[in-house]
């Protein structure tokens, strides 16, 4: 089962695409520019159609999804952990 998808390999987050992700899962996850597989650990609880972040990530870290930037992290993030508005921001304001 696919738990999480992103686009590029480089990717800092990845969008939860199924219901009852809970702290402690192994989730599957499926780069899709490469067509491969991934693996992680969700530290959190994590909605679907919410990001999980892919790797540790400190305050003013530059967040990518889909292979652009997309803001940036305002409290500490650890791979596995929910990555939303409550640690990340645009760079807009």
């Amino acid at each position: 089962m696919i738990h999480f998808v992103l686009h590029d390999a480089h990717d800092t987050v990845a969008v939860v695409v199924v219901e009852g992700v809970k702290a402690g899962m192994t989730l599957n996850g499926w780069i899709m520019d490469d067509d491969r597989s991934t693996e992680l650990t969700a530290l959190q609880d994590i909605p679907i159609g919410h990001k999980v972040a892919l790797k540790d990530m400190s305050t003013g870290d530059t967040v990518v999804k889909y292979g652009i930037d997309m803001g940036k992290v305002v409290a500490p993030i650890r791979a596995g952990e929910h990555a939303h508005v409550h640690n990340i921001k645009t760079k807009r304001w």
